[in-house]
């Protein structure tokens, strides 16, 4: 099976060797290009075309929000992990809407960039325990007033057995023992239902579940 190639942008050398070092011992993963600048990143994915880049926000030059407005511009089926220490909701709303897959933050332990990689590669979102409330909040401000039952046809099946469990008051823990999966893409599956369907909160999602027949009182 081919290897999941990423690019890693930082202006911190010390933090690409930790973060290659890791990814060596991740078989899935290949390392095809290193940048220090927003520029660099945007010419390196240009000429490497990889699946996933790794990018700061604060880099010399273009900052990573420009440069992953770039890259996507060029490259739209180039997934963009950001990793960063910021967590301004105004650095988030901005990342958003430039097409980001996935938002970790450095502060938190290695596993949170790993598990959001993996996400990534699978096809899916993923965002640090701090991000999906103010992404949450900036998404719900553009969903349209349509109804319910249209949204609900806008899940996928997986998003479906997350949202009815959420709803029957299953806990994040219990729901990715039952589905194999790990509590932060429960988390992840948790925030893109949310913002599809338009709601802010569980009991909200129990009330919808319930009248729409999807889980049994």
């Amino acid at each position: 099976m081919p290897r999941t190639t990423i690019l890693i942008a930082d202006d911190h050398r010390v933090l690409i060797e930790g973060v290659k070092s890791i990814l060596r011992e991740k078989g899935e993963f290949k390392v095809v290009a290193e940048a220090v600048t927003g520029q660099e990143a945007v010419d390196d994915a240009r000429r490497c075309h990889p699946d996933i880049v790794i990018m700061d926000i604060s880099m010399p030059g273009i900052d990573g929000i420009e440069a992953t407005r770039r890259i996507k511009a060029h490259l739209p089926n180039t997934k963009v992990v950001i990793y960063t220490m910021h967590s301004d909701p105004a650095f988030i709303d901005e990342l958003y809407n430039a097409g980001i897959s996935g938002y970790v933050l450095k502060g938190g332990p290695i596993s949170d960039l790993l598990a959001a990689l993996e996400a990534v590669q699978g096809g899916e979102g993923y965002f640090t325990s701090t991000a999906p409330h103010n992404l949450l909040s900036k998404t719900l401000e553009r969903v349209p007033a349509e109804r319910y039952g249209d949204r609900l046809d806008n899940l996928s099946s997986r998003e479906r057995e997350v949202f009815c469990m959420l709803a029957d008051g299953y806990p994040i823990k219990q729901i990715a023992k039952k589905l194999f999966i790990s509590p932060k893409t429960v988390e992840t599956h948790k925030y893109k239902i949310m913002t599809k369907l338009g709601v802010d909160s569980l009991p909200k999602l129990t009330k919808l579940a319930i009248k729409h027949k999807m889980i049994n009182i």
